[in-house]
């Protein structure tokens, strides 16, 4: 079936979870930037800096399972409303408070209700994109990630530098609110959208089968019986702490190795953490063609996961090269194929269940994933400290890059084995 011409209200909608999920990255890096000069404020050490840190990454990983069961009972309307006024709130309250307890409360909050940003999205393509486009719309939605990890350094030092620290956590906590007026005035189900034509409602639904789907509770029990819970479950734990080593140690990479300047535009890290944006909506893109082709959709998500799983391949052998801008080069790709890769995994999971099922199995996922980001950082830091004493560092990091390159074509390997047992 062609997608209608004269509607595209599926794609508005779209629009509004790319917004919440750019508010949702815009928010969560707001801390980080201020480090400087909170540590001044409260006289912080690293060890007061990494409590806040594990008060927001061990929240955000219960909240995954948590608010993925809640969002899936309420519905994506009420769940992510929730979501996003609990997560504002408590970026707003970063700004009031008045000791280091606080901010561990608040950054506690904060990490519990923006886990609910992923499994509501994910939901709402599920409910609003056949499965030929639900790859497209997730990359393009998840590319919003990335637009609020490059607004908020511009944002950031701009309200810091005229209104302060306390003022910045306000004004970027309350774009949240301007999003919860959009998302309730306008957003429903395609079934309930009164301008919604027919002819997209069957589009929507061309490829959907036709279930009856239970709004009671879904035990656990129940999700865990199906290969695509473990398969998402093993995409996320053996990625997801490579994307946050990508994310948080680049910028020290560059620093450690090539001797970068960090207090002047890092012209690296922009290429970089820019070039997410491209493999995000190029990798959803590229299943989705492929399905439109012809192809089957798990065959397509395969091959299209498989391609990204070797792009970042390279990186184990940065030992072997000693010019930045080719390391760049190589890491660029990388980091594009993560992203091109999450938004293929995410949208396996709607592929094969109904849409009941869809956050919750997103929540268990991202909890396990985001577990894992918990524990690899240490592991991280023991590696690097090692090192840094014997006076090669790069030898450490060398370690890291070993790891993830061969983390992807692991993962891959093992989704394709659990796909291919039977379900039991």
């Amino acid at each position: 079936m062609q997608a209608p011409q004269n509607r595209n209200i599926r794609w508005w909608m779209l629009s509004l979870v790319f917004l919440a999920t750019t508010i949702n990255y815009l928010d969560r890096q707001v801390m980080g930037l201020l480090k400087p000069v909170l540590e001044k404020e409260f006289s912080w050490d690293e060890k007061d800096y990494s409590y806040i840190v594990m008060a927001f990454t061990t929240t955000y990983a219960i909240g995954y399972m948590a608010m993925g069961r809640f969002i899936d009972k309420v519905g994506t309307k009420i769940g992510y409303a929730v979501s996003l006024i609990v997560w504002s709130l408590a970026s707003i309250g970063h700004g009031f408070v008045k000791s280091t307890i606080g901010f561990i409360i608040a950054r506690s909050t904060l990490g519990i209700s923006e886990a609910g940003n992923f499994p509501a999205a994910i939901k709402s393509v599920a409910e609003w994109f056949p499965k030929k486009e639900r790859a497209l719309a997730t990359g393009i939605f998840n590319s919003g990630a990335t637009v609020g990890a490059i607004l908020a350094p511009l944002l950031v030092p701009f309200i810091l530098g005229h209104y302060g620290w306390r003022q910045t956590f306000v004004w970027i906590g309350a774009l949240g609110m301007v999003w919860i007026v959009l998302w309730w005035k306008f957003y429903a189900v395609p079934e309930k959208t009164k301008n919604l034509s027919k002819e997209e409602l069957q589009y929507i639904k061309s490829d959907q089968a036709e279930k009856a789907e239970e709004k009671t509770k879904i035990p656990l029990s129940e999700l865990l019986k199906y290969k695509v819970t473990w398969s998402f479950a093993i995409g996320k734990i053996l990625t997801d702490p490579i994307w946050y080593f990508f994310m948080f140690w680049l910028p020290a990479y560059f620093s450690d190795v090539f001797k970068m300047d960090l207090t002047k535009p890092s012209l690296p890290l922009i290429i970089i953490y820019s070039g997410t944006t491209i493999g995000s909506i190029g990798g959803g893109y590229l299943s989705s063609f492929l399905i439109k082709k012809g192809w089957a959709i798990g065959r397509a998500r395969s091959i299209t996961m498989l391609l990204f799983a070797l792009m970042v391949v390279p990186v184990m052998f940065s030992k072997y090269v000693d010019n930045m801008w080719m390391i760049t080069i190589i890491i660029a790709f990388a980091t594009a194929a993560h992203q091109g890769w999450g938004a293929n995994l995410m949208t396996t999971v709607g592929d094969q269940l109904p849409n009941s099922y869809v956050s919750s199995v997103i929540g268990f996922g991202g909890m396990l994933g985001s577990a894992a980001g918990i524990i690899f950082p240490l592991f991280i830091g023991i590696v690097l400290d090692t090192f840094k004493k014997a006076g090669n560092v790069n030898g450490g990091y060398n370690i890291i890059f070993f790891i993830a390159g061969i983390s992807y074509v692991a993962a891959w390997g093992l989704i394709s084995l659990i796909n291919r047992k039977k379900t039991a």
